[in-house]
């Protein structure tokens, strides 16, 4: 029988040691959370919220689709024409338009959420309504976001889309959009 334990068997076991031992590594996790104005939101979020950001889009970016924040930003390097430039701003404005309001009405739930617990008022119903109006807005929300990188579709071509791909740091089309075409449009 061979007595010496084989190096793989033994990183093995020490990382799954290490992982066991990381998750029990910061019992206060959560600390300091509790001085939050809205519990689960952090200020960051807040203010992504209330300015139209937040993310919400990445389904849609990192896989080829262009927002229009991004694309005014790259606008000289994507050699935008002046009625590209137009739409991609009014496009940016619509969707922060859009984003924005919904942004407000997500913290004002998440808000209401907070308080049923802070409250101590929290029950099943309660619970119910509000995290089923929070998910509704949720979902309104990355729509909008969504939309409007779907629309860059219409205004930029194969060749800007590819280009904005290698501008935000993406070594090129995704697979199943040869040359970040136009889904046939």
């Amino acid at each position: 029988m061979n007595r010496f334990v084989p190096l793989a068997f033994i990183l093995a076991v020490l990382s799954l040691s290490s992982a066991a031992l990381a998750q029990h590594a910061h019992p206060q996790a959560y600390a300091g959370l509790h001085a939050r104005p809205v519990k689960a939101l952090s200020a960051e979020e807040i203010a992504d919220l209330r300015a139209g950001r937040g993310g919400l889009a990445l389904a849609a970016e990192l896989n080829g689709y262009p927002g229009p924040l991004h694309v005014l930003e790259h606008a000289e390097a994507l050699a935008l024409s002046a009625a590209q430039r137009e739409r991609t701003k009014a496009l940016f404005e619509a969707m922060k338009a859009e984003a924005v309001p919904l942004g407000e009405r997500l913290i004002a739930e998440e808000t209401t959420l907070d308080r049923l617990f802070a409250t101590r008022s929290a029950a099943p119903a309660t619970l119910e309504a509000a995290t089923r109006a929070i998910g509704a807005t949720q979902a309104a929300l990355r729509a909008a976001h969504l939309r409007y990188h779907l629309a860059m579709m219409e205004v930029l071509s194969p060749e800007q889309i590819r280009r904005y791909g290698e501008l935000r740091g993406y070594a090129s089309a995704p697979a199943g959009h040869p040359g970040g075409g136009r889904h046939g449009h």
